[in-house]
């Protein structure tokens, strides 16, 4: 049976959002980091695209910082001290965080946190991990590991809002790394040393 035409954009309009991401190689690190920051990350990133277009860069750290486990409950890095560095991200235009919030273009580095226990976050992410994203420019220590309310001051540098700039982050089930799309979100999948690691590059919380 031969389908209307004007049916076509409809029906193809799934696939193309489907296959509208893609993750690629994007070497070093950017030359604009802090110098002893850029010696911290894996030499070479993931870049992702939207349809062709850039869209960002992420590089992790090589090793994983670890200390003492949290005792704060429905966290799956509990080893990894809250504030520590984990990464660095640029987007090439305007971006987005995992509440929505509009991204600047610019380079930002990753910072470990947790989200607190209370109504605010209700449902936000099965679980507490997040990176919190401040700028690069003010955040030239690796091994410092700001306090809660340290970090989240950095982080309202990054949104421009009274929230901060956040990613959804936890432990990987599995340590295959690969870039696809789950349900609404677009997920990397890699490796912090040696240890799975997963993050919603692309996608909204439902509330």
């Amino acid at each position: 049976m031969d389908l209307p035409k004007a049916l076509l954009p409809l029906l193809l309009a799934p696939l193309a959002m489907f296959g509208q991401y893609k993750a690629d190689p994007a070497g070093p690190p950017p030359k604009e980091l802090a110098a002893n920051i850029a010696p911290v990350l894996q030499a070479n990133g993931f870049k992702i695209s939207n349809n062709g277009a850039p869209y960002c860069e992420i590089w992790f750290r090589l090793t994983q910082p670890s200390g003492p486990n949290s005792p704060e409950q429905n966290v799956t890095l509990p080893a990894v001290p809250f504030g520590a560095l984990l990464g660095v991200i640029r987007f090439d235009g305007k971006g987005s965080d995992r509440r929505g919030q509009p991204i600047q273009a610019g380079l930002y580095t990753l910072r470990y946190g947790i989200m607190p226990m209370n109504g605010d976050h209700q449902g936000a992410a099965p679980q507490r991990d997040f990176l919190l994203m401040t700028p690069a420019g003010d955040d030239k220590d690796p091994n410092s590991t700001p306090n809660f309310d340290a970090l989240v001051s950095l982080s309202k540098k990054a949104s421009g809002t009274p929230h901060p700039a956040v990613l959804s982050f936890w432990k990987a089930d599995s340590d295959a790394p690969g870039f696809s799309q789950q349900g609404d979100d677009w997920v990397l999948q890699t490796k912090l040393g040696d240890t799975p690691i997963a993050v919603i590059l692309i996608g909204t919380a439902s509330s």
